[in-house]
């Protein structure tokens, strides 16, 4: 592997393939995969590690794709995080609390029926630590200034290091990973807010607060109420993140006195009310604070331009609810780096390669905003939403798992997002083996959770057993992209490795499985 320039003078600018600005996941996942393909990476971190980051509930595509694509499955178990089996609402028309279970899904069944609750201090260092023992140049308190042109082209960087001087780069591409706050990102284009999510959060740590029963446990529960929303994410087994998420007009109430803004909130949730009645507030350390987070719904006017590409929520944001932000920062971060990888292996036009990258992470941003433009409609029973998860995602399966395959951030049909080496395993057992892996998980513990028990072992099990039997016959025909098709119809598909981008045989594989159907597009 080719290793990082070394440090210059500071006036004598350097010289990468690659800057990328920010180490939280996406830049730490762009960068990684970057180095991996041979390129030389320069990572610039504005803060120290660690640092604080909202609490976040992980999918299953992070997980059991992203994060074993980077190689860091083992790093992830030894940080004992919290492992979650589904989700919890109390959401819509039914006043009682409602479950879904990941191994509802074929793609999520068995060992990849989970999913963790992490401390993002401790997570976002894991992938830290891992862009650099890939080789990774990674600067820490180094903020980044403005960008180089030529043209309409970006060809490097300035920044500050640690010492406040100022310093500069060169690249073939600049990545701008620095969150929503990016002031790289007008260089692309302009935000465009949605009219629709224009919502503040507030929120704590919690000591002592309640779980749910048995195995579900680790589930993140999401309780609406009047005014908003609740999350109460269980990150160890005694501390617990909680947000209230209100509309903006809140904001003035929220600045003045966040304490009595929260306890007025919790005590109008009477569920939450329950869960926080033997808990006291955290209010030392980097979860001492009450905070505020202006979670509005955006995207970028365009994702890339000849030189930079916007990553994670540089690029776009949904909504909280689903937990999307870093399932939406890692998958945007492997698909920027396909088309990095792409273009300076000079296997693709760059044209071509990030136009498959803004294609794809811009679908995968739309489906969850569609979806949740109908969540919100709080009038809906829990098999209304269901439905509007398969007609979003276009899938060819129940309400259910199509619900269940979204949530979990698999419903793009992206082999790279599902662990391939559990699931060809699993088609050389018997079709039984779902159904067992699923009395292993456990039921639902709530009423309306039960009852979805109920139904997963009737009426939905021949259907995802028809979509096991599916994705078999495609999976014989050997390869990872033997599970899957382009998303559009003169689109690309991963190479062999997943690093790069690859154009569709014509009367190869990719054609096989396009005969034979894909994965719903």
């Amino acid at each position: 592997m080719t290793m990082p320039a070394t440090s210059s003078a500071p006036g004598s600018p350097e010289s990468f393939d690659v800057v990328v600005v920010g180490g939280g996941p996406g830049g730490s996942t762009t960068a990684a995969l970057v180095a991996m393909a041979g390129h030389r990476v320069l990572l610039l971190e504005k803060e120290s590690f660690p640092r604080h980051q909202i609490g976040e509930s992980l999918l299953p595509a992070t997980i059991h794709g992203i994060c074993r694509f980077l190689g860091v499955t083992e790093e992830m178990e030894k940080a004992n995080f919290m492992p979650k089996r589904g989700g919890t609402f109390r959401w819509g028309s039914n006043p009682e609390p409602w479950n879904f279970l990941f191994a509802y899904s074929p793609l999520m069944s068995g060992p990849t029926s989970t999913a963790y609750q992490v401390e993002r201090m401790k997570f976002d260092q894991i992938l830290l630590d891992n862009a650099r023992r890939l080789g990774v140049d990674v600067r820490e308190q180094c903020t980044a200034v403005t960008t180089s042109t030529e043209g309409d082209r970006v060809t490097g960087l300035r920044w500050t290091d640690h010492d406040g001087q100022l310093r500069q780069a060169t690249a073939q591409f600049v990545v701008d990973a620095s969150g929503s706050n990016s002031k790289l990102a007008r260089t692309v284009g302009k935000r465009n807010y949605s009219d629709f999510f224009r919502n503040v959060a507030l929120y704590g740590y919690y000591e002592g607060g309640k779980r749910l029963p048995g195995p579900d446990k680790g589930n993140i529960l999401c309780c609406a109420w009047d005014d908003g929303w609740f999350w109460y994410i269980p990150l160890t087994d005694t501390l617990t993140s909680v947000g209230a998420v209100v509309n903006r007009s809140q904001v003035g109430v929220l600045s003045r006195d966040p304490q009595a803004a929260m306890d007025q909130f919790i005590e109008r949730a009477p569920m939450i009310k329950d869960y926080l009645s033997e808990a006291t507030r955290v209010t030392e350390g980097p979860y001492g604070e009450l905070r505020v987070r202006k979670d509005y719904s955006y995207a970028m006017e365009r994702f890339w331009q000849p030189g930079m590409v916007l990553v994670g929520d540089a690029a776009c944001f949904v909504d909280p609810v689903f937990s999307t932000g870093v399932h939406l920062a890692t998958y945007g971060g492997l698909l920027a780096a396909r088309s990095i990888n792409s273009a300076l292996a000079g296997t693709l036009e760059e044209e071509r390669a990030f136009g498959e990258f803004e294609r794809r992470y811009r679908r995968e941003y739309g489906v969850f905003y569609e979806f949740l433009l109908a969540f919100y409609d709080m009038q809906h029973s829990e098999e209304s939403y269901f439905w509007q998860a398969r007609k979003v995602s276009r899938a060819e399966a129940t309400d259910l798992r199509a619900f269940v395959e979204l949530v979990g951030g698999v419903s793009s049909g992206e082999s790279a997002l599902v662990d391939q080496t559990a699931l060809k395993e699993r088609f050389g057992s018997s079709s039984r083996d779902l159904a067992d892996a699923v009395t292993r998980t456990g039921p639902a513990q709530t009423e309306s959770g039960e009852q979805m028990g109920e139904l997963f072992g009737t009426r939905v099990v021949s259907e995802v057993m028809k979509g096991m039997n599916e994705i078999q016959a495609r999976a014989s025909l050997g390869g990872t992209s033997a599970l899957e098709r382009p998303l559009f119809p003169d689109g690309l598909v991963p190479s062999p490795d997943g690093l790069a981008w690859a154009v569709p045989s014509v009367d190869g594989i990719e054609q096989s499985v396009l005969a034979n159907g894909g994965p719903a597009a």
